[in-house]
C-alpha cells in the first residue's frame, strides 16, 4: 500500500514485504485461483498477524511461520526502501549513422522496386490522352534514369559526401531534373548500414543518429545522468551519446522520470544447482527409458 498520509518517521521511505510464502492451496479452486492466505476462519491456520507484525515494525527484518513441519519452513521478509530508490531516468541513447553506397546489380533493382520510382510512370489524370502522355512521360524518365545509374562506379564508396557528389555529377551530366522522393529513393535503395563506414552527418557538422541502434538506459534518481553513461555505456559504445532533447515534461531535465517495483530483484535469494550426481542420475534413467521403448517398438 503507498499513502502518503504516514507518521514523520515513515515519510520518504517504504516498506516492502514479501509474504509470497504465506500461502496454502485453496481446498476448492475458484476459477484461476488455487492458493488462499488463511485468516483462521475457515480453516485453524492464520497468517495475517505475522504480516501486520512486519508491516508494523517498519523494518528490515524477518518472521517465521510455525507449520508445525521443520522442513515447510515458511518466512515472510520485509525491506524499507527510500523512496527514490525505485525511480529511474529513462534516458535515450544514439549511436551515429554509417553507410556504405554501392551501384551493383542487387541494389539497382531495389531502385526499381521503389514506390517513389514506380509512380513515375503512373499517371492520376481522368482524361486517358492526358494519362497515357504523362506515363510516357514518367517511363522515359524511368530510363533515363536507369542509364545514368548505370553510369555510377561500381566500387562500394563508405563516404556519403563522396557519393553524393558523385551522383549529383551524374544528374548534373544527364541533364536530368530529379525529385526529392525519387533522390531520396536512389540514395537509400543504394545504400547499407555499415560499422567500417564514415559516420553520416548533417548540416551542422552533428552525427545522425541511427534509429535501429537506438536504445535506453535506466538510470537511477539521483546519479548523474553523464557519470552513468561514462561508466556504464562509453566503454562499450565508444561512438554513443545521451540524447538530450529526451527530457522529462514535469522537471525539464534528461531522460523521462519512472518508478518500477521489482520484488524479484530485491528479495533474491540464491537457490544452489542440484548436485551434479542426481542430474547424471535422471539423465541415466531417462535413457534407460528411452532404450526400453525402442526395444518394444523394435519387437
Amino acid at each position: 500500500m503507498l499513502t502518503n498520509t504516514k507518521p514523520a518517521a515513515r515519510k520518504g521511505k517504504v516498506l516492502l514485504i514479501d509474504a509470497s510464502e504465506a500461502w496454502l492451496p485453496r481446498r476448492k479452486s475458484l476459477g484461476e485461483k488455487r492458493r488462499d492466505i488463511p485468516d483462521g476462519v475457515e480453516r485453524t491456520e492464520n497468517y495475517l498477524p505475522h504480516i501486520v507484525e512486519l508491516f508494523q515494525k517498519f523494518a528490515d527484518a524477518t518472521v517465521t511461520i510455525p507449520t508445525g513441519n521443520p522442513e515447510d519452513k515458511k518466512e515472510l521478509r520485509a525491506k524499507v526502501f527510500p523512496t527514490t530508490a525505485f525511480g529511474y531516468r529513462k534516458v535515450t541513447i544514439e549511436r551515429p549513422l554509417r553507410l556504405n553506397f554501392q551501384a551493383s546489380a542487387e541494389r539497382l533493382t531495389r531502385v526499381e522496386e521503389a514506390k517513389a520510382f514506380l509512380n513515375l510512370a503512373v499517371s492520376r489524370k481522368k482524361d486517358a490522352g492526358e494519362r497515357a502522355a504523362e506515363e510516357a512521360e514518367g517511363a522515359k524518365q524511368q530510363e533515363a534514369i536507369r542509364k545514368l545509374l548505370k553510369k555510377l562506379p561500381e566500387k562500394l564508396v563508405t563516404s556519403r559526401p563522396d557519393f553524393l557528389k558523385a551522383l549529383e555529377d551524374a544528374i548534373k551530366g544527364a541533364g536530368l531534373r530529379i525529385s526529392a522522393p525519387v533522390r531520396r529513393a536512389i540514395i537509400d535503395s543504394l545504400s547499407e548500414r555499415d560499422e567500417t563506414a564514415s559516420i553520416c552527418r548533417d548540416e551542422d557538422g552533428n552525427p545522425e543518429p541511427d534509429t535501429d541502434l537506438r536504445d535506453t538506459e535506466n538510470v537511477p534518481l539521483g546519479e548523474d545522468v553523464q557519470a552513468f553513461f561514462e561508466r556504464e555505456v562509453k566503454p562499450h559504445v565508444p561512438d554513443a551519446w545521451v540524447n538530450e532533447a529526451v527530457r522529462d515534461e514535469k522537471d525539464g531535465n534528461i531522460g523521462v522520470v519512472g518508478y518500477e517495483i521489482n520484488f524479484n530483484r530485491y528479495f533474491y535469494r540464491y537457490q544452489p544447482p542440484r548436485p551434479l550426481e542426481a542430474i547424471e542420475a535422471d539423465i541415466k534413467a531417462v535413457e534407460a527409458d528411452v532404450l526400453k521403448l525402442l526395444k518394444e517398438v523394435a519387437g
